[in-house]
């Protein structure tokens, strides 16, 4: 058994979020011993797992609903699949963005907005705000 500052102290993660985690339900404390919260130490890959959802782009929800009713992990593919393509779609918005900030600052025309690229570029850029705000 682990008492919350262990936990904290194996995973980086601050006991606030812990408590936060649990309050979600995302993880559960098994008791107490004192005034602190004890967990299981299968707790830690549950942090692990939560995390790797998190670094992935995913919300706590999302992470959420990858836990079955017993708190054992229950992944869906799908879902797995559908976020590795929403990756596949931002790797490619990055990637053209990449390559257009490097042309811009290598182009040598006599200003930035003398260069065909650079303009394209701030076209692109404001489609897609004015995307974002009518959708």
């Amino acid at each position: 058994m682990l008492d919350i500052s262990e936990v904290a102290r194996r995973t980086g993660l601050p006991a606030s979020t812990l408590r936060y985690y649990e309050e979600r339900g995302l993880i559960a404390s098994t008791g107490r011993r004192g005034l602190k919260r004890i967990f299981e130490p299968a707790v830690l890959d549950k942090l692990s797992l939560i995390a790797l959802g998190q670094a992935a782009g995913f919300s706590l929800d999302e992470v959420g609903r990858m836990f079955g009713a017993n708190g054992e992990a229950n992944i869906d593919r799908k879902v797995l699949m559908e976020k590795a393509h929403e990756l596949d779609d931002t790797i490619m918005k990055l990637s053209a963005m990449r390559d257009g900030l490097q042309h811009a600052a290598r182009c040598k025309a006599r200003s930035h907005l003398e260069c065909p690229t650079f303009r394209r570029l701030m076209r692109v850029a404001s489609a897609r705000v004015q995307r974002r705000k009518s959708g």
